[in-house]
């Protein structure tokens, strides 16, 4: 059992190092673009880096080894969902989304969108500032729910300080340091969750014995834990569950926290470099969290929340040093999606509200400094909502990821791929795509077998884009200049 003490003192040098990037970050966050995107100056291996931990969150290392614990190999349709959605979305969805983001001198999603459609009346930077700060809210809050749960399962330490003390670093570093900090500390912490996640499950299955051993076990535990398709076999129910499962990992392809990656990119080249790193990265992550999750099932049955099997397996099984590393990975994985959250949310209040559609004279130090104090405000509502009640982590974070994804990603795909893609269009079906979502939670999904939210909110986004574009004409040039992105794309490769 490992001592408190080695953990503080992992805990406390890896704080260091964050408000060591904030204090670092702040020098070229003076400036919208410097703040919200770095300059547009990352190379490969932070944008890789970056771009897949912010994806994963608490949602991997305490949702996804909770699922493995639960579900056993039902849980690896998720692995296949997320690794088919991370190769497509840098192999197909990254390079064009660069090349025009870097023709608008775009900072958001919401600019690109805007000058993609010739939007003068600022409709859609309205509408995807609304779904943004809702689900932001509600996604932070889940993950600041995930802080309290890992002070408390490795530290002892009651749930209201562990949410308050994951929130005050978080928002120290990204509201000094801006995007250049949070990158960078999603560099650190995506190598982090790296070593956790290929050590964690070795270590468990040779606690069991080896291979066979753990995977007699598993079926003496549960026979159902050993099959793909779960307890209830090739039905209807299962094979629904195995669908929604693949479906997380198409929220890669058009999520706006995931996006500010590509577009905060050096080079089309540095995006090219990226990808070789992002996807097998994507597989260690969440192979490891289910064969871990599937491991301590074994080691330790029965577990009133099988959310905390990460931090029970690290303290049975390690010394307090490396214990401390577990934590500081579980953090790490908190802090780099929180940390983009915030600077998603905050950019589209400044950049898209302030500056863009309400037009205010401030100078760009001023509207800097704006969207430093409008993060601390958005992180201080979620860390409200945080300390009011515990969530299961999976699933809320499901739900927050499900409504950002179906509002945006319908929308960027057709944009990007389809010339004859309208405004009317657009519009039509982000607000569409995002109420399918939550109405399916709040009405529909207990009758349909638990049909994830996602798949729904997919349909009938982009049949609501595909369908009201198709009775108007799209932006004049529009053709035209998605065969110049194309060319300029080959030419720089």
């Amino acid at each position: 059992m490992a001592s408190s003490r080695g953990i503080m003192f992992v805990l406390g040098c890896y704080f260091l190092v964050l408000l060591a990037l904030g204090v670092w970050g702040s020098k070229d966050s003076k400036s919208l673009a410097g703040y919200y995107v770095a300059g547009k100056r990352l190379p490969s291996w932070v944008i890789a880096f970056s771009s897949t931990s912010t994806g994963e969150s608490a949602w991997l290392l305490l949702g996804l080894t909770g699922m493995g614990y639960m579900v056993g190999f039902h849980a690896l349709w998720v692995v296949l969902g997320e690794f088919l959605g991370v190769l497509c979305a840098w192999k197909w969805v990254a390079r064009p989304f660069k090349e025009y983001t870097d023709r608008y001198d775009s900072i958001t999603v919401n600019d690109y969108l805007e000058t993609r459609f010739r939007d003068n009346s600022h409709i859609l930077r309205i509408i995807g500032t609304i779904i943004i700060l809702s689900m932001v809210t509600a996604y932070t809050a889940a993950q600041l729910t995930a802080s309290g749960k890992a002070f408390n399962s490795f530290l002892g330490t009651d749930y209201t300080t562990g949410v308050t003390i994951g929130a005050l670093v978080i928002l120290f570093y990204t509201t000094v340091g801006g995007f250049k900090a949070v990158a960078y500390s999603d560099l650190i912490q995506g190598i982090l969750m790296f070593g956790c996640l290929f050590l964690l499950p070795v270590a468990g299955i040779m606690a069991i014995g080896g291979w066979s051993p753990f995977i007699e076990n598993l079926r003496l535990e549960d026979p159902n834990l050993l099959a793909l398709m779960g307890s209830g076999g090739f039905t209807l129910s299962s094979m629904i569950s195995a669908v929604g499962f693949i479906a997380i990992g198409f929220a890669f392809l058009g999520s706006p926290q995931l996006l500010t990656r590509f577009m905060a990119a050096r080079s089309q080249i540095d995006i090219v470099k990226g990808a070789r790193i992002a996807i097998p990265c994507i597989l260690v992550f969440d192979i490891g969290a289910v064969l871990s999750g599937m491991a301590g099932r074994v080691l330790f049955p029965a577990l009133t929340d099988p959310e905390t099997i990460l931090p029970i397996m690290s303290m049975e099984l390690f010394p307090s040093l490396i214990t401390g590393l577990f934590l500081v990975t579980v953090l790490a994985a908190i802090m780099s999606t929180v940390d983009s959250l915030l600077i998603l949310a905050s950019a589209s209040v400044v950049r898209d509200i302030i500056q863009q559609t309400l037009h205010f004279a401030i100078g760009e130090r001023k509207l800097s400094l704006y969207g430093k104090l409008v993060t601390v405000f958005i992180g201080s509502i979620a860390l409200i909502a945080a300390l009011t009640e515990a969530r299961a982590i999976f699933w809320f974070v499901l739900f927050a990821w499900s409504g950002i994804a179906a509002a945006f990603t319908p929308a960027i795909l057709c944009s990007l791929f389809w010339d004859k893609t309208t405004k009317a269009g657009v519009i039509a079906g982000m607000t569409t795509g995002f109420i399918t979502t939550v109405l399916w939670v709040l009405i529909f999904k207990e009758k349909f077998f638990d049909l994830y939210e996602m798949i729904p909110g997919f349909v009938v986004g982009f049949s609501v884009v595909i369908g009201v574009s198709l009775l108007g004409r799209p932006p004049e040039g529009a053709t035209e200049e998605m065969a110049m992105i194309s060319a300029e794309i080959r030419k720089k490769l």
